[in-house]
């Protein structure tokens, strides 16, 4: 099997994961959280999707791996996209209100 075959294979493999990491139902609960994008400039690149960037956020929490050594293959943008996106939630108190959400969901799901 030739390298770009393997990377490919992982990269559907981490694919899979990213969905399992963030199913529908909870996007759904966590989209209306998310603080709403700010103006680009002309020129500036496109914004990573907020369901990827958190997704990435995810795997980074879960993982522990460093968020410089986030997967390309995953497309849930670089280091530098998480740290930003993970500063703008904070700051947004996005953390806060999933937290009340989640905590209500299993309540109820109790």
């Amino acid at each position: 099997m030739h390298l770009t075959e393997r990377l490919d294979r992982v990269g559907r493999a981490l694919s899979g994961m990213a969905c399992r990491l963030l199913p529908d139902d909870l996007w759904t609960a966590i989209a209306p959280l998310l603080p709403p994008h700010p103006p680009r400039p002309k020129g500036e690149r496109r914004r990573l999707d907020d369901r990827a960037a958190l997704t990435g956020i995810l795997f980074v929490l879960c993982s522990g791996i460093p968020r410089e050594m986030l997967p390309a293959a995953m497309k849930c943008g670089c280091g530098m996209s998480f740290w930003r996106r993970l500063c703008d939630c904070q700051v947004a108190g996005v953390w806060r209100r999933l937290h009340q959400v989640l905590r209500e969901r299993l309540h109820a799901a109790g």
